[in-house]
This record gives structure tokens, sequence and C-alpha cells, in this order.
């Protein structure tokens, strides 16, 4: 079980993740805890504070298809993955599964 630090992401998305990420622990941004991973809602947040404030840690951008600037954004700020929000269903455990067993 990861701990999972959610940046900018809204209740919608949220219910989606709990929903495609069981056994994970879901965090907030006001947690204390050190996340083992971290999932920033690209269009919400800036790529590059939440690369500088989570330098050790595995980050997975989203955003819709169509931010482009975000995407790129995301990819320069050094995000480990970055995928648009429409393939968060079907590719985000798989994301999540990887990233978490490259850190054991």
């Amino acid at each position: 079980m990861a701990t999972i630090l959610l940046c900018g992401v809204d209740l919608f998305i949220r219910g989606k993740l709990d929903a495609l990420l069981p056994g994970h622990r879901l965090v907030t941004v006001d947690h204390t805890e050190d996340p083992d991973l971290v999932l920033a809602d690209v269009s919400r947040v800036d790529p590059d504070e939440v690369a500088d404030a989570y330098p050790d840690i595995p980050i997975v951008g989203f955003t819709n298809h169509t931010d482009t600037a975000g995407l790129r954004a995301a990819n320069a700020a050094g995000f480990d993955q970055v995928l648009a929000k429409s393939a968060l269903d079907e590719r985000i455990s798989t994301v999540v599964s990887e990233l978490v067993a490259s850190l054991e």
C-alpha cells in the first residue's frame, strides 16, 4: 500500500482515483506524512512548484488532452509520467503499480 499525495485534484477526480486505486492511501497536501508518490492535476497546479517540492518522489501529472502547454510543462518539470485525463481510467493503476514497485 502506497501513500499517494493528491495535488490540485478536484472531488470528482478524487472519487474516480479512490475507485481506481484500491489498497492505496490517498492524502491531500495538508497531510503531514511523506508520500510515496504524487498525483498532480497539471491544470490546477504549477508543475515546477510540485517538482521542486517533491524532488525525490515519483510524480504523475494529468490534464485534459487539449492542454498541450500543461502536458509540456509537466514533462519539462521532470514528472515521471504525464497522462491525459481521458487515459486515467485505463492507465493510472498500471502506472502507479510500476512506480511504486520501482521504489522497493
